[in-house]
């Protein structure tokens, strides 16, 4: 039975790009990605219903470039490549992810997943149930409303729009210049569509499928960290290997959500190595049985209504819980009713 550093380095084969198929799948998901964004024109698909098609398929296709181009941010993939790294820095403008601010955060996120005691940059906060009693309603509501459905639900102006490059902006304008840029382009490009293309091209060009991906990218983070199961430790109790096995999920999708979210599912696995390419994961799972025993979640209502339920992490019970199990749910009727 792999454990610890040892199951780490049973990924280690697999931590190699295939640099053909690095490129073969960023260059068909980009041409595949402008196909649909020219889809959803007018000039080019008359029909409605197709152009409502396509930017479905655009908001799909921005969600599996995204991760693809999260792989290379890790350094994953197409390293030290002049013409991948012009590719992913105009599209982090495009999608509204500065590479500073996005790689900065998600970094930390990596190097600090599942412990309760530091600081939430890029990842969602985890209060314990005394922290989140003891605190003021002012604190408790700014915590609840991060971890609310609603702030994934409009992640594009919550999470992107403002979290990304708004707020990073004014924390460090030097530092993060790039948030001011994207910003600009965003707002720039939504105004060019509207004022010579119409609110229809804008709205199926540019605001559903930034609107779809950005919720759909919103989700997959939160459950895949944020799920019956999950563990969180104190700093001092806290290992990498076992933060990657126990506080990622392993999302079982069906073949083509894998294929529009370029394997995020396999988390735990991406997590334990992020050096595996996505389009090696299935492969690193299949090789490793210990990989296969992996906390798991899936995209179901059912599922997804658990994982949005859990609001805090109770040491006693060694879980996540909701309001109704810490009692706070009576708290608040009482308040209510007064």
């Amino acid at each position: 039975m792999l454990t610890g550093k040892d199951l780490i380095l049973a990924t280690k084969p697999f931590a190699k790009e295939i640099r053909w198929k690095s490129w073969f799948y960023t260059l068909t998901t980009l041409v595949l990605l402008v196909l649909c964004i020219m889809g959803t024109f007018r000039y080019f698909v008359p029909n409605i219903f197709g152009r409502i098609m396509f930017s479905v398929f655009t908001a799909l296709l921005l969600s599996r470039f995204f991760i693809i181009f999260h792989d290379y941010q890790h350094h994953t993939i197409l390293r030290k490549s002049v013409l991948a790294s012009l590719i992913f820095t105009v599209f982090g403008f495009y999608m509204i992810t500065p590479p500073s601010i996005w790689k900065r955060s998600h970094d930390h996120h990596h190097a600090n997943n599942a412990k309760l005691f530091s600081a939430s940059i890029g990842s969602y906060p985890i209060m314990t149930k005394q922290k989140f009693l003891d605190s003021s309603d002012k604190d408790r509501a700014i915590y609840l409303a991060v971890r609310s459905p609603l702030n994934l639900f409009f992640a594009d102006f919550t999470m992107f729009i403002f979290g990304m490059c708004v707020a990073s902006f004014i924390s460090s304008p030097r530092r993060h210049w790039d948030s001011l840029l994207t910003l600009l382009f965003h707002v720039s490009a939504a105004v060019f569509l509207f004022v010579f293309f119409g609110w229809d091209t804008w709205f199926l060009t540019f605001f559903m499928p930034f609107f779809l991906s950005h919720m759909l990218g919103a989700y997959l983070f939160y459950a895949q960290h944020n799920f019956p199961g999950a563990i969180f430790k104190k700093n001092q109790d806290w290992n990498y290997a076992d933060a990657a096995l126990l506080s990622s999920s392993y999302m079982k999708l069906n073949p083509i959500m894998n294929w529009f979210t370029a394997n995020i599912g396999y988390h735990h696995i991406h997590h334990l190595n992020a050096k595996i390419p996505f389009y090696r994961l299935p492969e690193t799972m299949a090789a490793v049985p210990e990989l296969q025993k992996g906390l798991v979640t899936r995209l179901t209502p059912s599922e997804i209504r658990a994982c949005l339920k859990l609001k805090v992490w109770d040491p006693e019970m060694n879980k996540m819980v909701g309001f109704r199990e810490m009692g706070y749910d009576r708290k608040l009727k009482t308040v209510m009713a007064r």
